[in-house]
C-alpha cells in the first residue's frame, strides 16, 4: 500500500469552500421587502441575488463548534471532546480523588464529552503500574462516581478500553518511562502478535497463542459490561498508538502466519472480533467509538488506504465514530507533526467511508477547531494537552464565538453579576 500523501488529498481541492457551498445552495425564495408581490419572477430572482450577495449570509455555517450532535440516543452539547489521556496515577487500577477532580473539572469547563483515560481490560495490559483498570468488579464503583458527576455538569461520560500489548510494563513517564523488565522492578511479562519488541532495549514479547487471543476478547467484553454498569454513555475501543490491536493491524509488528497475520483480512480479524463482541453488549441506543492510528508514517506499514478498508468493516459492525490518530508502531517513524496534522486523515475516512470522525492532534485554538467542524473535516474535535493547560478551554471558546458560556450554576451566578 502506498504511504499517505497529505498534499494529494488537500481538503481545499476535494470539496467546495464554505462560502462556495452556501452560495450554490442559497436559493431560498427570499424577496426584498420593498418589492411588490406583483413583480413575479423578477422579484424572486432579485431576492435570490440579494441574498447571495449578502456577505454575512454566506459566512454563517449550518453547523459549527458549538452545535449539538446526537449519536444514537446520546446528545453532545457541542463538538468539543476531552481526549483520553493517561495520568499514571491509579493504584491497582483504581480511580481515585485525583481522577475525580481531573475529569470533573473538564466537565465543569464546558466540554461535551469527557473521556476517562485508556483503561486496561486486564492487569497485564497496562502501560504502567499507574494505569487505570477495569479488569475486576471492584473497579466499577469509583468509576461510577466519576461518570455520575460528569453527567451532573451537562457532559457525557465516556471511557476508552485498552490493552498495551508489547508496550506494556513501563515505568511512569516522569521517571523516564523505561521498560520494567523484572518483577523486582515492578514489571510483568508482555505479549504481542509476534515475538518482536517495540524497541531493541525492550523485552521480547511472547507471541500470543489462540487461547491468549480468546482470553483478550473475553476480557474486552467483560470490561465493556463493567463500563456500562459504571454508567458510561460512550465506550471507545483503543486500537491505535502501537498498542495490542494496532500491533495486529500493522505488518511492522505482526509477522504471524496463522489466521491473524499475513494479508489485510487476517490482520484486521482480531479488531473486528473484539468490536463485534463489544457492540453486541453495548445497548443499541448508546454510541460505540473506535480510535485508530490511520497510518504508521512508515513505508511498508499500516496506512490510510488500509484504514479505509478497516473502517468500512467497523461501520458494518455498528461502530458510530472513528477517532482518527496516527503513529505509535515504531519509535523511528518520521511524523510530520504540525497543527492539525492528523485532520486530513479524519476527513478522508469521513468522506470515503461516510462515517462520523473525530479530529485530534495539536488542535489548540477555538477558531481552528471551529474551522475543522464547519468545513466538514470531522464531526468532533478531541482536545488533549490543551485541556491540561486550560480546563475551561470550552467555556473560553464559547465566549470567543459569541455564545453565552455555560458556566456551572455556582460560578455563573457570580460571574454574570460581576459583569453587569
Amino acid at each position: 500500500m502506498s504511504e499517505y500523501d497529505p498534499n494529494k488529498h488537500n481538503p481545499s481541492e476535494s470539496a467546495p469552500s464554505l462560502s462556495e457551498t452556501l452560495t450554490l445552495t442559497g436559493t431560498s425564495s427570499v424577496v426584498d421587502k420593498n418589492t411588490s408581490p406583483s413583480s413575479g419572477a423578477n422579484a424572486i430572482q432579485g431576492g435570490i441575488q440579494s441574498q447571495c450577495q449578502s456577505e454575512h449570509d454566506r459566512e454563517v455555517p449550518e453547523v459549527d463548534l458549538m452545535s449539538p450532535l446526537t449519536v444514537r440516543s446520546v446528545t453532545f452539547r457541542n463538538r468539543v471532546v476531552m481526549s483520553p489521556m493517561c495520568m499514571y496515577s491509579a493504584q491497582d487500577g483504581f480511580a481515585n480523588e485525583f481522577h475525580f477532580v481531573h475529569l470533573g473539572s473538564r466537565a465543569m469547563g464546558g466540554v461535551a464529552l469527557v473521556f476517562v483515560e485508556a483503561t486496561a481490560v486486564i492487569a497485564e495490559g497496562r502501560i504502567s503500574p499507574g494505569d487505570m483498570g477495569i479488569w475486576k468488579d471492584e473497579h466499577i464503583q469509583p468509576l461510577a462516581r466519576i461518570a455520575q458527576f460528569v453527567e451532573t455538569q451537562g457532559a457525557v461520560p465516556a471511557i476508552q478500553l485498552a490493552h498495551a500489548g508489547r508496550k506494556a510494563s513501563c515505568d511512569m513517564p516522569w521517571a523516564g518511562g523505561r521498560s520494567l523488565k523484572t518483577a523486582a522492578e515492578g514489571g510483568w511479562p508482555v505479549i504481542g502478535p509476534s515475538a518482536l519488541p517495540f524497541d531493541a532495549k525492550d523485552p521480547i514479547p511472547a507471541a500470543m497463542s489462540e487461547s491468549d487471543i480468546e482470553h483478550c476478547i473475553d476480557a474486552w467484553e467483560a470490561a465493556t459490561r463493567r463500563a456500562l454498569a459504571a454508567g458510561f454513555k460512550v465506550i471507545e475501543l483503543h486500537a491505535a498508538h502501537g498498542y495490542l490491536l494496532h500491533e495486529f493491524l500493522s505488518p511492522i509488528s505482526n509477522h504471524r502466519t496463522d489466521d491473524y497475520g499475513g494479508n489485510l483480512e487476517n490482520r484486521i480479524r482480531l479488531l473486528l472480533r473484539v468490536a463485534e463482541r463489544m457492540r453486541g453488549v453495548i445497548p443499541p441506543e448508546l454510541p460505540f467509538f473506535v480510535r485508530i492510528s490511520a497510518t504508521d508514517w512508515v513505508d511498508g506499514g499500516w496506512d490510510i488506504e488500509q484504514s479505509i478498508v478497516l473502517c468500512r468493516e467497523l461501520k458494518a459492525l455498528g461502530v458510530d465514530l472513528i477517532d482518527v490518530s496516527s503513529g505509535g508502531t515504531t519509535p523511528d517513524a518520521k511524523i510530520p507533526v504540525a497543527r492539525g496534522y492528523q485532520v486530513p486523515l479524519a476527513r478522508r475516512i469521513r468522506d470515503e467511508v461516510e462515517i462520523l470522525t473525530g479530529g485530534v492532534g495539536l488542535i489548540t485554538d477555538p477558531q481552528y477547531a471551529d474551522e475543522i467542524i464547519t468545513s466538514g473535516q470531522a464531526d468532533l474535535v478531541f482536545i488533549g494537552r490543551e485541556l491540561l493547560r486550560e480546563p475551561y478551554w470550552a467555556l473560553k471558546a464559547q465566549h470567543l464565538m459569541g455564545v453565552e458560556p455555560i458556566w456551572p450554576t455556582q460560578y455563573g451566578y457570580a460571574v454574570k453579576r460581576r459583569a453587569k
